[in-house]
């Protein structure tokens, strides 16, 4: 008797893994983002959201990340659909040329607006994942992230 139930409780973890795994990506929550302060409506917004603090704030891993690409304006308002519970971070960037990236002087300092949630401090490049970490649980979320402008 006890040889079959492993192969029984070998199933049902694999079916509870697979549910898991299918609720990852069809059964979370929405994460909704405003943003403010944009100084102007040239361009668009571009957003990151990540769980994955190796893929903090570029979000360039694979399947680690959602990113959305919104109109500019002076507030802009956009939801992450579908995410799982787990701890996230969001950043933006202001690309007010719309040339897909983050134009900046010196090689260091961004010339476009900027910004992370939980309003994360930037102290000599971007906040890490755990200043902008919040957590997603069974709820909506909603955060509200002010554009940051250097020059």
């Amino acid at each position: 008797m006890r040889h079959r139930s492993r192969p029984l409780a070998a199933l049902s973890l694999a079916a509870a893994a697979l549910g898991v795994l299918l609720g990852a990506t069809g059964g979370g929550t929405s994460v909704s983002v405003t943003v403010t302060n944009l100084r102007n409506s040239n361009g668009v917004v571009r957003a990151c959201l990540t769980g994955n603090a190796k893929d903090w704030p570029d979000c360039k891993i694979a399947g680690t990340s959602q990113k959305i690409v919104v109109k500019a304006a002076t507030s802009v308002t956009f939801t992450f659909e579908n995410v799982a519970p787990g701890s996230y971070g969001i950043a933006i960037a202001h690309d007010e040329n719309d040339n897909g990236k983050l134009d900046r002087a010196l090689l260091l300092m961004p010339k476009e607006g900027y910004g992370f949630s939980r309003d994360a401090p930037v102290v000599m490049g971007p906040p890490s994942f755990k200043a902008a970490a919040f957590q997603v649980a069974g709820q909506p979320v909603s955060q509200t992230i002010k554009m940051r402008y250097m020059f």
